[in-house]
């Protein structure tokens, strides 16, 4: 492939040459994925997120890998809507350790008409905290695309999970088309798109490709691109498969990283099972956002005290959107959100 056009945002990409990236030498992958990164990014700069389930189980989607599907038996307990003020107490908290934007999921296959009231106003209650915001809530249409954009939602999460020729492997409830319907209405209405995948479900190397060829040639690239790792979660058809190659990880984040250049890449489910090098392998090879706390949805995540010690070792700083604060008032920050999410079980924190 023609090195020289490493770097530029393309909407072009072909199966060979992204096979070719994963294909490279480990090393030489990374030097061009860091090479790209920096193009772009502060290097020892990661932008810092909050997520929170807002409604917990009994979805109607038969995702394969999801605990919160109503088709599986899992130890999951099915939580309804959260009250709007409990969110925003959460949302105060994720500020308070650093969190520049609130996402905020629903296990929905789409938001209903009796429910859309109370996430508009969970939207803007965290917009007038001065944080930017995103949703994931299944499926929407062109009428509540705008909904939410007139809300000030800034970023819609809707993940391809896949490639278009693995997919059926994983879901039945609805098809590839209906993601990228979804996204296509997203965009329509003038929000950020976070969009990315799963790694670990049986998929191969060119499944991988694929997936990220779909993101990458749509007319604008996603923002946010989170990279998961499977969590193997006992009752899911999923939970025997077998342990992803950490290798095989952090090239598909570099490969990530080369052809989206001006996309957030976000380490997301899965980081509780990484070791710190391996973390800081991902950040190396282009990895520039996380999730920060306890949980991603229903799932383990880092503790913000194991993060924050993470982020010393490595010289990396939280990125900053909204106020600007001193290092030390940052520090003073997290430690005592640390401090006061030991005893609060309802907090995803996130460090995507």
């Amino acid at each position: 492939m023609n090195l020289t056009q490493l770097g530029q945002v393309r909407h072009d990409w072909e199966s060979q040459e992204v096979q070719a990236l994963f294909d490279m030498p480990f090393n030489d992958l990374l030097f061009h994925a860091q090479t790209v990164h920096r193009q772009n990014f502060d290097p020892n700069e990661v932008q810092v997120s909050t997520l929170l389930s807002i409604k917990t189980g009994a979805c109607p989607e038969d995702c394969k890998y999801c605990p919160q599907s109503g088709h599986y038996t899992t130890e999951l307990e099915k939580e309804k809507l959260m009250k709007v003020e409990k969110v925003l107490e959460q949302a105060r908290k994720a500020k308070e350790i650093g969190s520049t934007r609130f996402c905020m999921g629903a296990a929905w296959r789409s938001p209903t008409k009796k429910d859309m009231p109370y996430v508009i106003q969970m939207i803007q209650g965290v917009k007038d905290m001065g944080m930017e915001t995103c949703m994931t809530l299944g499926m929407l249409d062109a009428d509540q695309s705008q909904e939410l954009a007139e809300a000030g939602l800034d970023y819609y999460n809707h993940n391809l999970d896949t490639s278009p020729e693995f997919y059926g492997n994983i879901i039945t409830t609805r098809t590839f088309q209906d993601r990228l319907d979804t996204i296509d209405n997203v965009r329509k209405a003038g929000m950020k798109v976070c969009s990315g995948g799963i790694l670990g479900m049986g998929e191969t190397e060119l499944d991988r490709a694929g997936m990220l060829i779909q993101l990458a040639n749509m007319p604008q690239q996603p923002e946010s691109v989170p990279i998961n790792m499977l969590v193997r979660v006992e009752g899911t058809p999923f939970a025997e498969n077998e342990e992803l190659d950490p290798i095989d990880f952090i090239r598909t984040i570099a490969v990530a990283r080369i052809m989206m250049p001006k996309s957030h890449v976000r380490l997301s489910a899965g980081r509780e099972e990484m070791n710190d090098e391996m973390q800081a392998l991902a950040f190396f090879a282009g990895a520039n956002s996380i999730f920060y706390g306890e949980k991603l949805l229903t799932t383990a995540n880092p503790r913000a005290e194991n993060d924050r010690k993470l982020f010393e070792r490595l010289g990396i700083n939280p990125e900053r959107r909204c106020e600007k604060h001193s290092e030390e008032a940052q520090e003073a920050a997290l430690m005592n959100a640390v401090e006061s999410q030991q005893q609060d079980q309802m907090f995803y924190d996130a460090s995507v």
